[in-house]
This record gives structure tokens, sequence and C-alpha cells, in this order.
């Protein structure tokens, strides 16, 4: 094998390890988060409110744009990664109040 592919197989294998890592770390934070919105499910469900804040969802939905804008990051796809999360965090609520 040639140095040049050595190298660029040992710069994949970089990548592959950063990568790797920052899976574990969403893993990690999506459980913490979802650990939170439990709990807002369990006391939205103790007090008999909506599973659903459509005026918090829309600030949350700007401020990640934003987010995203600032760490280089496609806004759009931001907002579709969010709703995603905020469709099963509203799943979860539902689940508490049955």
């Amino acid at each position: 094998m040639s140095d040049a592919i050595t190298r660029a197989a040992q710069i994949l294998k970089e990548h592959r390890a950063s990568i790797d890592r920052l899976d574990a770390i969403l893993v990690y934070t999506l459980g913490e988060r979802f650990k939170h919105t439990q709990a807002v499910g369990r006391l939205k469900a103790e007090h008999a409110l909506p599973p659903s804040d459509p005026a918090r969802e829309a600030a949350q939905i700007a401020r990640l744009t934003q987010l995203a804008e600032q760490a280089d990051l496609d806004p759009e796809f931001a907002k579709k990664f969010l709703n995603f999360i905020i469709q099963e965090v509203i799943q979860h609520h539902k689940q508490h109040q049955s």
C-alpha cells in the first residue's frame, strides 16, 4: 500500500472514531432530554395540562434554527430533527394522560 493510501486510511479511521464518539454523545444526550420531557409529561398529566404547547414548540424551533445557523448546520435539517423529537415527546405526554 502506498504512503498516501495508508495516510488516507488513518485519517478515515480517526474521522470514524470521532463520529462514533459523537453518536454516543447524541444518544446519551437524547436519553437525558427524554428523562426531562417525561417528567414534564407526568407534571402536565397531574395538572390536566395539554400534552402539546404550540407556543413553546415554535419558540424552540426558532431557537434551534438560530443555533443551527451558528453551528453551520442546515437549519431545515435542524427543524426536521426537532419536529421529530417534539412529536415523540407529545406521544409520551399523551401516554401519561391515559
